[in-house]
C-alpha cells in the first residue's frame, strides 16, 4: 500500500517562506503523477499545484502562481512543495496526493488514488 507521509508545516508571519515534503514510500515518485490541495476551516478542499505524468509539466493555481514552485528529489522520493511570499489567506492545511491513473483531471481530488495526512500551515498578519 502506497503511502504520502508529509512534513514541514508550521507557523510562519506574512511574506515568509516554508517548504513542504511528500515522501512516497512503496514505488518510485515518478510512477505517480502527484498534487497539492489544501483546505482551510469551513471551506473545500482545493487544487493548489501539481505536476503532470511527464514529470516536467507542472501546473499551479493563479492565486499562487509565481509565489509557490513544485519540486521533486528521485533519490530521495519525495516531492516538495516550496511556498514563498505566504499571505495569511494561504492558512490552510496542505495534502500531498498522487495519482495512478491517467484519467481525470489534475485538479479534481477525485483524481487522486492516495493522499498524505494533512500538515497545517498557519500564516500571520
Amino acid at each position: 500500500q502506497v503511502q504520502l507521509v508529509e512534513s514541514g508545516g508550521g507557523l510562519v508571519q506574512a511574506g515568509g517562506s516554508l517548504r513542504l515534503s511528500c515522501a512516497v514510500s512503496e514505488r518510485p515518485v515518478s510512477s505517480y503523477a502527484m498534487g497539492w490541495f489544501r483546505q482551510a476551516p469551513g471551506k473545500e478542499r482545493e487544487f493548489v499545484a501539481a505536476r503532470g505524468w511527464s514529470g516536467v509539466s507542472t501546473y499551479y493555481a493563479d492565486f499562487v502562481k509565481g509565489r509557490f514552485t513544485i519540486s521533486r528529489d528521485n533519490a530521495k522520493n519525495t516531492e516538495y512543495l516550496q511556498m514563498n511570499s505566504l499571505k495569511p489567506e494561504d492558512t490552510a492545511v496542505y495534502y500531498c496526493a498522487a495519482r495512478s491513473g491517467t484519467s481525470g483531471r489534475y485538479y479534481y481530488t477525485d483524481s487522486y488514488n492516495y493522499w498524505g495526512q494533512g500538515t497545517q500551515v498557519t500564516v500571520s498578519s
